[in-house]
Parts: C-alpha cells; structure tokens; sequence
C-alpha cells in the first residue's frame, strides 16, 4: 500500500492533527510523543525490561563499596538472576555451593522474563530453593495490578519447602524521578497495595528488596512493613550496614553483582535449614 492510500484512509479529524503537527514542527515547536507510549492503552511500559533486574540501579546512584560478605551469623550462599543472565547452569551453581535463587518474573503489567521458565524450573531441577520476583513500576499501575500480573506469571507460592516467598523489587526508577514521580505516603499505599494482593492470592506477604537509601527518601523510612514482610536489603560492601526502619535484621543480602555464582550474589542470614523453614512457611 502506497504512503498516499494508507494517510488517505485516516479519518479526517486524525488527518488534520498529522497536518498540524507537521506544522508544528517546521515552526520549531514540535510536539513530543509521550514516553514509553503503549498501543494497547496501557500506560507507561517499560523500554528495556531486559536490562532491568534486582540492582541494577543501585550502583549508578549508591557506589560499589570494596570487600565481600562478612556474616556474623551461619549464610547460606545464593544469587539472583534475569533475562540479563540468559541461559544459567545451574548444575555448575548448584556444585560450586549455591543455595538459593531468586529469579526474575515480570515487571510493570505488560513484560515476563523470556527465560523465566528455564531459570526458575532448572533452579528447582537442580535442587535450590528458588523464588519469583517482579520488578516494580510504580508509576505505570497500581499495586495491585502488578501483583496480579506477577503472581499470574510465575510469582505464586507453595508449600513444597523449596519456594521462597514471592518478591518485591522496589528500587530507584530506571526510567526517570528515582522515586517515580510518588509522593511518600503514596509510595507507601503502593507497596502495601502490592504487599496484601500477594498475600491475598498466595497466602505469603512479599520479601522486600530494597536499599536503605532508596527507602528512606522514597518512603519517608516507613517502618510498618517489618513485622510480616521479610526484608532483602541491596548493598555492595562488606557489610549490610544500616537496615530500613522496621526490620531489626535482613533476610537476604545482595552484596556484590558479580562473583562465584551466575547473576547477582547473595547470602541468606541464616543455615540452610532455616532456609527451608522460611520456604516452607
């Protein structure tokens, strides 16, 4: 179909709007399409999900610090992977001591992980503990609608004793504002929306992944969340270092982005039987 036919069967109201814009674009006052449009009404949906995992944000605006884990208490080593990560051999992390993973699911309501299936079931096959985590947007819907979608997409419990808790990736905004444009008391409402439609359809409030610093300026330092929400705490150096409000230890410590095993790595405070337990509910 020629250029000419395809503008021609534009209704006209959507004729003269091309028309103005090209106006007004030739006039130097262009109008800019909004960012990260999506076609089927939607919202804002992301650009690059794929680049988009547990920390990837964290070292652009925290620093990596030097050292490694230095736990005071028995861990249990594990890590966290993505789409980023492609294809895992898990048999060779499984040998090298890993326990646990936690694996990318969704984010916003319109991604999942295109290698979710070969992440989270070759993790199961190869015996760790494995759990789903959604990657939050905020600003693109609501709570509960995110948590709908991930839990509809790979984020579900059971009480097998090798499921962790399904996870909240709540970090600084790769797409702009670092708190995504939420005041502190409606990033709060958001989490707790996320956090009570999880537990509603699986019957497990959220782990939170976060960092210190992103929870203090983004949530005013809510202490509400400790007392059901396990905490995950994201920092890259030889120790976790001040916790958020509410949380008197972590559950999992993301502490480096590279090292033995694939993707991020991380330590569960605790052994491995504890692990289980906190698996199995």
């Amino acid at each position: 179909m020629s250029r000419t036919a395809r503008y021609s069967r534009l209704p006209r109201s959507a004729r003269l709007g091309s028309v103005l814009a090209a106006l007004l674009v030739a006039a130097g006052l262009g109008l800019a399409a909004p960012a990260q449009a999506d076609t089927a009404g939607r919202g804002f949906q992301p650009s690059h999900p794929d680049q988009d995992h547990a920390g990837s944000t964290i070292a652009a605006h925290e620093g990596v610090g030097t050292g490694g884990a230095r736990p005071l208490v028995t861990q249990t080593g594990g890590m966290d992977v993505a789409s980023y990560q492609g294809t895992v051999d898990w048999s060779t992390a499984a040998a090298n001591g890993a326990g646990f993973a936690y694996v990318k699911a969704t984010e916003g309501t319109g991604y999942t992980n295109p290698y979710f299936a070969q992440q989270y079931d070759g993790s199961y096959q190869a015996g760790l503990i494995r759990g789903a985590y959604h990657f939050a947007l905020p600003n693109a819907s609501s709570g509960s609608a995110q948590a709908s979608w991930f839990v509809g997409h790979g984020g579900g419990w059971s009480a097998d004793g090798l499921t962790l808790p399904p996870a909240l990736d709540i970090e600084y905004n790769p797409y702009g504002a670092s708190c995504y444009g939420l005041g502190q008391s409606a990033m709060v409402s958001w989490i707790r929306d996320f956090s009570n439609t999880v537990d509603s359809l699986t019957g497990r409030y959220p782990t939170i992944y976060t960092t210190t610093d992103w929870w203090s300026s983004c949530t005013g330092n809510y202490g509400g969340f400790g007392a059901t929400n396990p905490l995950w705490i994201a920092r890259y150096s030889s120790s976790p270092g001040t916790l958020p409000n509410g949380w008197a230890y972590q559950t999992f410590w993301q502490y480096a982005d590279s090292g033995t095993f694939p993707g991020d790595q991380d330590t569960f405070n605790g052994a491995y039987s504890r692990l289980q337990a906190l698996a199995t509910g």
